[in-house]
């Protein structure tokens, strides 16, 4: 995100550390015996890799898990020593920096095992290596049929000293429904992969395969270690199940702009989708979708203005929208705070509720805010 206003105000997404490191806390809890491995990928889901880091990490995070080299290393630029493992890379991914800076590199083919080792024989360094199996999501992973020929050329490496190798892990498919017949059959395959592993001589350090919903419902999956990614933030994976005393840490916001009378019979916004059925007060919030509020919300969502929820009237705009304070004018004004989406403790609207409307999951929408929105932080470790 960048750090700059939006039309005639400031266009914010708060993030809350205190917030991260308790639900660290709860994910501690969760996993038991296992370490926690917080994800951080995009940008630590748009709230910030670093800060994100840093505070899991101080809360009791044992490492940290990305997709790509480039966002292991900017960590890495960061101070951040902690364990980095990226999963997600392209066969021309700087491996090279990946080995230099002691970031692990998730193998998912023979051709990426042979690219991570000539980085690391170019460097003269030994590169940290585990194997993404494959069990059933059908994404990134080595595939079955390929599997005995990464772990024979995986031996061979490991015996002339050019990687170590750490671990194997897996993703599931099927994490937000806990007792589909699929995760039993993702575990099994799991098992069959460590066991396969072992035959060659190649005893991982550790195995992991839950993610949030898993950690949060699945105790039996804990493995070594568990990999939360979107319950750090506070969202629950699995929303009909429970909340499992996660805390939101986003608020996305805006100042008020403008507080205007709008007649009986005007219209507004674009093409006039909305006429005021008698006079009424509206507030011009300075955020649209150029900022991460979604077109497609325009006279459905609420902002919360003034103490209460108010309807959003006529389409979202490029970089504002229109709210109608109706008979609760009083106690709005330019430059108070609009929250457009927050973690509902006083009512305001949550991301869930965006995401409801929107027919998508709360990942996308605290994706959203992006652009001109600054984004800034409370508490925690920075």
């Amino acid at each position: 995100m960048a750090v700059s206003a939006g039309v005639n105000g400031q266009v914010e997404a708060v993030v809350d550390l205190d917030a991260i490191a308790h639900n660290v806390g709860v994910l501690r809890a969760h996993a038991g015996d296992a370490a926690v491995m917080v994800v951080v990928k995009a940008d630590g889901y748009n709230h910030g890799a670093v800060e994100v880091a840093r505070t899991a990490l101080a809360a009791g995070a044992a490492e940290l898990g990305v997709t790509t080299v480039a966002e292991a290393v900017a960590l890495r630029a960061a101070g951040i020593e902690a364990p980095i493992l990226c999963w997600l890379n392209i066969c021309d991914a700087d491996y090279a920096a990946a080995v230099a800076a002691d970031i692990e590199i998730g193998i998912s083919s023979a051709e990426q095992l042979d690219t991570v080792a000539a980085a690391a024989r170019g460097l003269g360094e030994q590169a940290v290596v585990s194997l993404k199996v494959d069990t059933g999501l059908n994404r990134n992973g080595i595939e079955q049929g390929v599997y005995p020929v990464v772990l024979a050329a995986l031996r061979k490496l490991v015996d002339e000293g050019v990687v170590r190798f750490r671990a194997i892990f897996s993703h599931l498919a099927h994490a937000d429904e806990p007792y589909h017949p699929t995760i039993d059959l993702q575990r099994d395959r799991f098992l069959d992969a460590i066991a396969a592993a072992k035959e060659y001589g190649l005893e991982p350090e550790l195995v992991h395969l839950a993610n949030s919903a898993a950690t949060l419902t699945r105790p039996d999956l804990a493995f070594d270690m568990v990999r939360p990614g979107i319950a750090v933030y506070g969202l629950t994976p699995v929303p009909d199940i429970g909340e499992f005393e996660l805390r939101p840490a986003m608020t996305f916001q805006a100042e008020v702009a403008l507080v205007k009378q709008v007649p009986k019979g005007e219209g507004v916004s674009y093409g006039h989708e909305w006429i005021a059925p008698a006079d009424t007060t509206a507030a011009l919030i300075p955020a649209g979708y150029a900022d991460g509020v979604f077109r497609t919300l325009g006279g459905r969502m609420q902002v919360w203005v003034g103490g209460r929820n108010h309807p959003n009237r006529g389409r979202v705009c490029m970089d504002q929208l229109v709210v109608d304070l109706g008979d609760n004018a009083e106690g709005v004004a330019e430059g108070d705070t609009a929250i457009l989406f927050g973690p509902g403790s006083h009512g305001e609207p949550r991301a869930q509720d965006w995401a409801d409307l929107l027919g998508t999951i709360h990942y996308e929408v605290v994706c959203a805010p992006r652009g001109r929105v600054h984004r800034r932080y409370r508490g925690g470790t920075r």
